[in-house]
């Protein structure tokens, strides 16, 4: 299952909102919008208008993930609930994982626990990276773990609901670190950002969003170096002309009157 980063922010507002505050549950659309652009709580922070929102709950009631409550018993308003957890049969702590990870981005599980204990209750981290397995492990995975940033010890776990998202995050992950798990980025010598298979191949993948050859690369070095080549020179003549400079009021001098 693959979805927009609009839909994605929609469907996780929509599981936060149900499991912290149900009693405004379902969601008007002004509220669902609010949510949706609040800066706190939000990575990356967006400013969603109203028809942007209304394209993705669209999209997402033909996807079967959310239903519409139309007025009635006193409301004046259509309302907005996900029904993600029964067609994908999530329970309340895989729940909550997949919200926060689609609201805040990549995080480790320690992160994860403190940030989904208005949702779900945690004993432990360890509670916590169980249940972030089986979700790595379902037939269509929706969760997997990064490598680890520089300096990090702790790995991050990313959802898989939107692509594109991986693809910026895997961009700037540790090309040094261990390989991801199944299904996460793994940077390549030269940089290009590939997805390691499922199958248990060595293959590493094919890169995700670069093409480019060793042909490419060994013409970016040539040109890199003449340019350091150019800048190197500029510097040898800026410090004659420093040099002259120094030794011109010495030469007057010397000459006399």
């Amino acid at each position: 299952m693959q979805l927009g980063l609009e839909e994605g922010r929609v469907i996780g507002c929509l599981i936060e909102k149900q499991l912290t505050t149900p009693q405004q549950y379902p969601l008007t659309l002004n509220a669902l919008v609010s949510a949706c652009n609040q800066s706190s709580n939000r990575d990356p922070v967006v400013c969603y208008d109203d028809r942007s929102v209304q394209r993705a709950l669209a999209r997402l009631k033909d996807a079967g993930l959310v239903r519409f409550v139309y007025p009635s018993h006193g409301r004046s308003v259509t309302r907005y609930q996900q029904v993600f957890e029964e067609r994908l049969g999530l329970d309340e702590r895989s729940l909550a994982l997949v919200a926060v990870l689609l609201l805040r981005g990549p995080q480790t599980a320690g992160e994860l626990r403190g940030r989904t204990e208005r949702m779900a209750t945690f004993e432990a981290i360890g509670a916590v990276e169980l249940e972030l397995e089986r979700l790595s492990e379902r037939e269509d995975p929706l969760a997997s773990r990064l490598l680890r940033r520089p300096g990090q010890k702790e790995e991050r776990w990313v959802q898989l609901l939107t692509p594109a998202e991986l693809e910026q995050v895997g961009a700037i992950d540790d090309r040094g670190g261990e390989a991801g798990t199944a299904g996460a980025p793994w940077p390549s010598a030269d940089g290009a950002v590939v997805v390691r298979p499922a199958t248990g191949s060595e293959d590493p993948g094919s890169p995700v969003g670069h093409s480019d050859s060793a042909e490419d690369a060994g013409e970016q070095l040539t040109t890199l170096a003449g340019e350091v080549a150019s800048l190197r020179a500029e510097v040898a003549a800026l410090r004659a002309a420093v040099e002259q400079l120094r030794s011109e009021p010495l030469r007057q001098l010397g000459e006399g009157p």
